[in-house]
This record gives C-alpha cells, structure tokens and sequence, in this order.
C-alpha cells in the first residue's frame, strides 16, 4: 500500500517525541480500527526516534510473534525509509541493525506469544520498546519489556486493535493515560487517506457482532450473545449442492467422552465459495458407547467413500488418532488451533460469501445457533466460547485457518479479502 499522505494522528503518532509539548511524556498508546496506519505510522516514527536521540544502543520490538512482528513491521520498515537509513537484519538472531551515517542502533525482535515469552527479554537493558498489538500479548511479556527500559530517555511504544473492556490492558494502560504520562491516540480508518471508500466498504462488510465494533468502530466492546450472529441460513445453507471441483478436505473436532465430528469441504466450481457437503457427528455419551481410533479410522474411510480427499485436518492434541490414521497412509495435518483468529477467519468467511453449508448438516446448522460467547469469561477480560456446542464448529474453524487461511496446502484458492 502507498501513503501518499498522512493524517493529523498518523503525523503525530510520528513525530510527538519532537514537539515540546510532549517533552515530558513516557510514551504514546495508539489505539483504534484496522487499517487505520497506526503500524506504519509508530514503526517510523520508533525508527527516527530512536536514531535520532540514541547511538550504539538496544531496543526491543515485540509482536505476538516472531513471524507477526516481521509481516507487519520489519520487513517492510527498508520500503518506508529507503534512503535514509540501512537495514541489516540478522534472521538467526533476530536481530534488526540499523546504521545512519555513524549512528548504529540494534533492535532484538520478540514474540509475546505466551506467559513462558517474559522468560525472553529478562536481563536486557534497552533504551526503549514498541510493542506491537500489545493487546495480545501477555502481560507478564509486556511489563518485563517495560522494566528492561532503563536507559535515560527511553520511551514506551504501544498499538494495538481493542479487545474487551476487562481486558487488563484496557484497564491498567489505556484507561491510565494521563496517570502514567502516555499520548493516547485513538485511530479509525479515516486516518488512513489511502483507503478508497469502496475499499472502506468492503472492510465494513467483512466484520459482524463484536468484531465490527472492535476492528471498525474500534470500541473496547465485550464479546457475547451468539458468536457467528452473520450466519444466515436463507444465504448459507444449501438444500440443493452444486457442482464441485478441484482438491477436497476433511475436518475433524476428535472426542473421547465428547462428540467427534468430521466435516468434507469442498470448493463450488467455478467459484471461490467452499461448501461443506457432508458432515460425520458421533456423540459418545448420548448413544452410550465411545468409539476406539480405529473404529473412527474405520468411520472415516466410509464417509469419503467415492471422494479423492487431499489432506485431513486433525486438532493436534488428538495424537493417538492422528497416528492411527498415519498407519493406513492418509495424508494429515495438525490444524491450526488459534481460536479468536479461527472464529474470526470464519466470520469475515461467512460475512464474504465465501462459505456454505450443506442442508444434510444438521449438526453444524444446529450448532451456529447455539454457538454462543462465555459470558463469565468476558466480565474478567478474557475471550473465549462456551464449551459446548462447539464440536462442530471446532471443526470448520481448523478448516479455515489451516487450509484457506494459511494456505499450508499448495494451489487452494483463498477467497478474495483473506
């Protein structure tokens, strides 16, 4: 994407530390919508900051992860300031240097991925940190990167999108601006000058319930009532399959005392729209008897009777029946099971047109409905769905973030928007 230009808060979130005003602040919070420049404008402004008040010092940037942090700042950080400054990245260290004239500052990259994650950053001296969707991370990572920043003049750097208004970072940062001398700067799309209104549109059409508020309207919003409240039986639910074509995939929620589900997904032809065409619902408990690995294996082969099936997607934790079905020379892979990312995949999914379901699913329709936010969950900050009525669901979130997603399959079409 080309910036042409900046807004108001994308110049300042740049260039606060210049302006004397702000002389006596510790750092800026920039919160808001997607899209909105917030990245582009803390990366550079971190960058001339930091190069321009210190020489032959430390300072940490830290994502969620390792992989997060370069996609969205360092890899592109050379495109920003071609010209200005050199950058030499060592992937093996993950580590950044970055040299102007005789200026040379080192940058350490961090993923706050997990409470183990604080671990990383202790013993460090840095003379400052830009922490990167911050909201994510978790904050023992975040408070142990801010103690590292010892060094006279070192500045605290956050941006992130808005969770719920329990989240403790909402409540210990955002909220407590003014008490721990932060810029709070809260960021919408119309920030961004680049974005067209067709391209704002379509943003706006991809979110639904609690993401639209938060990645949108950029609201710290508590997450409840049903999860997929997009899901539209008159628009998602087919009584009638089309044709289908190119590779098909199976999904599978395993159970030991709970339901095991398998899903077959497979693209509509000619379009981009994946169709969920049969479904595999064993529930233990109701029909009074578990099944053993290779009953289920046995149960598998059945239900793709007469469908070339690329790849199986499996929740890793479910290692015993992964290797079982390695043992008859099926082709599986671990699911990704990030939930909060997989619920919203299948939401921008469901809200794009992008996926359907076969009326002979009874489960999975059933489940939509039922499939609802935790409630207590969501009055202590944390996200996350009621486990039950979920097994379907389950399923269809690996689908999506393992194979459309983050295309670990070679040739699957993703739809347009992902």
């Amino acid at each position: 994407m080309q910036y042409q230009s900046l807004s108001p808060r994308q110049n300042l979130a740049m260039t606060w530390w210049r302006q004397a005003e702000f002389a006596g602040r510790d750092g800026i919070l920039c919160d808001g919508s997607v899209r909105s420049g917030k990245t582009l404008s803390m990366a550079v402004g971190f960058v001339l900051w930091s190069m321009s008040r210190f020489k032959n010092h430390r300072f940490a940037l830290c994502g969620k992860t390792i992989e997060a942090l370069r996609r969205n700042v360092t890899d592109l950080m050379p495109m920003w300031m071609e010209g200005v400054f050199h950058f030499t990245e060592r992937r093996s260290e993950n580590k950044l240097i970055i040299k102007c004239g005789d200026t040379v500052n080192t940058y350490y990259l961090f993923g706050g991925r997990d409470e183990s994650s604080y671990t990383l950053i202790q013993g460090m001296t840095l003379a400052g940190v830009l922490l990167d969707e911050v909201a994510l991370m978790p904050r023992s990572f975040v408070e142990q990167a801010l103690a590292r920043c010892s060094v006279p003049g070192s500045k605290f750097w956050f941006n992130c999108n808005p969770a719920g208004p329990e989240h403790w970072f909402y409540t210990e940062w955002v909220k407590k601006c003014q008490e721990k001398h932060l810029i709070h700067l809260h960021f919408t799309m119309e920030d961004n000058l680049s974005l067209s209104d067709e391209v704002k549109a379509r943003y706006e059409r991809l979110y639904a319930g609690v993401f639209y508020d938060r990645y949108i309207r950029g609201l710290w919003v508590s997450a409840d009532g049903l999860i997929y409240d997009c899901f539209n039986p008159a628009q998602h639910v087919l009584s009638k399959l089309p044709p289908t074509e190119g590779r098909s995939y199976v999904s599978v929620d395993y159970g030991t005392r709970n339901p095991t589900v398998f899903l077959l997904w497979q693209r509509e032809r000619g379009t981009e729209r994946w169709i969920c065409t049969r479904e595999y619902y064993w529930d233990g408990r109701k029909r009074m008897r578990q099944k053993t690995d290779g009953e289920y294996a046995e149960d598998l082969m059945s239900f793709v009777s007469g469908v070339l099936v690329h790849s199986i997607i499996v929740d890793p934790s479910a290692a015993s029946f992964i290797e079982e079905l390695r043992r008859r020379n099926l082709s599986v892979m671990a699911a990704d099971n990030t939930v909060l990312d997989g619920i919203r995949n299948v939401s921008e999914l469901l809200r794009s047109d992008g996926l359907a379901v076969s009326a002979q699913c009874t489960n999975t329709i059933s489940e939509f409905r039922a499939y609802v936010w935790d409630e207590k969950a969501s009055a202590q900050g944390v996200d996350k769905p009621v486990k039950e009525h979920d097994h379907a669901m389950d399923a269809m979130r690996y689908f999506v973030s393992t194979v459309l997603v983050r295309g670990r399959a070679r040739g699957i079409r993703r739809p347009r928007g992902m």
